[in-house]
């Protein structure tokens, strides 16, 4: 048991009948105390060369888990990077003033208007270059609910080409990328759809955020120079990742938590102390609800798109093919951690499933089956 595990076990009541949280919280935090519970079902292996015997657990596979968590991102970075196009890629963020972002809190279905509104004005960028071309970049989005101090602050983290496919021009390269337009077409675009959906009481804001962010609102957009190596780089650490790493807690007394963050600003590492069960406030917040698409793909990244076919890749179908091959449980963890989880540790044979165990099985139904009666 990890130590995010130990604080979750520790105060599981207390989440339940104070904190009041929601469906897919409870269900998340469930996972996650029992990832890698042996109650809860597993496969027990053998050696068929001499008989030794091992049980492993299955896993929550939940984002919120530290350890499925990376596991699910490596996963889904492997599955992004083969829909790359072979060329340079920007990283860029598009954020929200601190007034907005308790409606995204209040209303987590509103989470779909800054999806909407970072595609629209990227493709709009495009087009208006050419409106006979209607050039279509490749875009990727990864919402972030939480900066590095655990506080809640939805943005958008877009991975987007350098360039673009046009109704006849095969690929145009495109290095500028129109700063003024981005912020102030990202606060025009974000604002009217939240005003369509929470209605009139939203105009007062709205007019608010015009008068006090006149520029527009913050979108980092500068050159970055992402080759398609640098851009998986950048798939794997924005993608899927869990809330806190376990790295990151320094130290837990049974009330109180002390972890770390780097703030973005100056490099300046910080270290807080807090109760825990504001520390699992902190946490259980950023848990998206259930079906939610944290990842959505655009432009000639999208599904079946007429153009993506027609463009060079950033890695070919022969090396898919192979990375593919090596993506089950087995390789997964011999190319992280360096061993072999199926080899015999008596004899280096390599282990066979006997038997699957699940968490509805009960002893005595395992017992009837192996005596074969019943």
């Amino acid at each position: 048991m990890n130590i995010l595990q130990s604080i979750f076990t520790d105060y599981y009541k207390h989440i339940i009948y104070e904190l009041h949280p929601r469906p897919a919280v409870i269900e998340n935090v469930n996972k996650m105390i029992h990832c890698g519970d042996s109650s809860h079902g597993g496969a027990m292996y053998g050696c068929p060369h001499c008989g030794n015997l091992k049980f492993v657990p299955f896993r929550c596979k939940s984002r919120f888990c530290p350890s499925c968590g990376n596991k699910y991102n490596q996963l889904r970075s492997f599955h992004m990077s083969c829909k790359l196009v072979s060329c340079v890629h920007r990283h860029c963020v598009f954020t929200i003033p601190a007034e907005l972002r308790v409606y995204f809190l209040e209303d987590r279905t509103l989470l779909d208007c800054l999806f909407h509104s970072v595609r629209d004005v990227v493709l709009r960028m495009f087009s208006k270059m050419n409106k006979t071309e209607n050039f279509t970049p490749g875009l990727i989005c990864v919402l972030h609910t939480f900066g590095r101090d655990l506080k809640w602050n939805p943005h958008i983290h877009a991975l987007i080409s350098e360039g673009g496919a046009g109704n006849i021009t095969p690929w145009r390269p495109v290095k500028h990328f129109d700063y003024n337009f981005l912020r102030n077409a990202f606060r025009k675009v974000l604002l009217e759809r939240l005003t369509s959906r929470i209605g009139p009481a939203f105009r007062k804001v709205k007019n608010e955020m015009y008068t006090k962010h006149a520029d527009g609102f913050y979108v980092r957009a500068k050159p970055n120079l992402c080759t398609p190596d640098i851009t998986i780089k950048y798939i794997s650490r924005y993608l899927g990742r869990p809330v806190i790493a376990t790295s990151r807690i320094d130290t837990y007394d049974g009330e109180n938590v002390t972890f770390h963050y780097t703030r973005h600003e100056d490099n300046k590492t910080f270290t807080e102390t807090i109760p825990a069960l504001n520390f699992i406030q902190k946490l259980i917040v950023h848990i998206p609800e259930k079906h939610f698409k944290m990842l959505r793909y655009y432009g000639i990244y999208a599904k079946h798109h007429k153009q993506e076919k027609k463009l060079r890749k950033c890695i070919s179908a022969e090396k898919q093919r192979f990375l593919r091959s090596i993506q089950d449980w087995r390789q997964s963890i011999l190319l992280s951690f360096g061993y072999d989880p199926l080899c015999c540790s008596e004899c280096g044979t390599s282990m066979l499933v006997l038997e699957v165990y699940h968490k509805k099985t009960t002893l005595f139904e395992q017992y009837r089956k192996v005596m074969k009666y019943g």
